[in-house]
């Protein structure tokens, strides 16, 4: 085990793609989701920068200023329940052969300052079938009246609701005998 607690592969994975510096008014953390589907199925879901509401629970809607590459702005609308209505975000990454995609949140209605997270899939053998190892990392600023630990587990909980419900719609479609990727509709 490595000084994060993860083993080899996870622990370059991490080391590749997942190494924040965050400033002194900032906090940082990194997630781990074992999901029982193939990495093509996730990867699909995951990369659709357009749709994020394919998984995503709290986003109601995506618009995509301009065409789709890296540099896009996307406009997101949040559901009512968090402190917050919208978010400017811009894709910064988007690695088909490595599966890594990277945002930064660039305006809008939120909390969330500075905030950029990286999300990286890997496939993996789960009580011997084909999955999916999913991390994902972040780095925020930390507003005004909350603490360093408050804002990550506020940051944390949001990621693991969606990474559940990411795992939740990839395992769903895998059992239903989906074997090639989601298009985008």
């Amino acid at each position: 085990m490595s000084e994060n607690g993860c083993g080899g592969a996870e622990a370059e994975y991490i080391r590749r793609h997942h190494k924040h510096e965050p400033a002194e008014h900032q906090c940082s953390s990194l997630l781990i989701k074992h999901i029982k589907a193939p990495v093509h199925l996730v990867w699909s879901l995951v990369r659709s920068f357009d749709q994020p509401q394919k998984y995503k629970p709290f986003v109601s809607r995506c618009i995509v200023l301009g065409n789709l590459e890296i540099g896009s702005l996307r406009e997101v609308n949040v559901k009512s329940g968090l402190p917050a209505t919208t978010s400017t975000e811009k894709l910064e990454l988007l690695d088909d052969i490595e599966h890594v995609l990277r945002f930064r949140i660039v305006g809008g209605d939120n909390r969330l300052k500075n905030y950029s997270s990286t999300v990286t899939l890997h496939p993996e053998t789960i009580e011997g079938m084909t999955g999916t190892m999913v991390i994902e990392s972040f780095v925020v600023d930390v507003p005004g009246g909350n603490t360093k630990d408050e804002t990550r587990f506020f940051v944390e909980a949001l990621i693991n609701w969606n990474l559940k419900s990411l795992a939740d719609v990839s395992e769903r479609l895998a059992s239903s005998g989906q074997t090639e990727p989601i298009s985008l509709i």
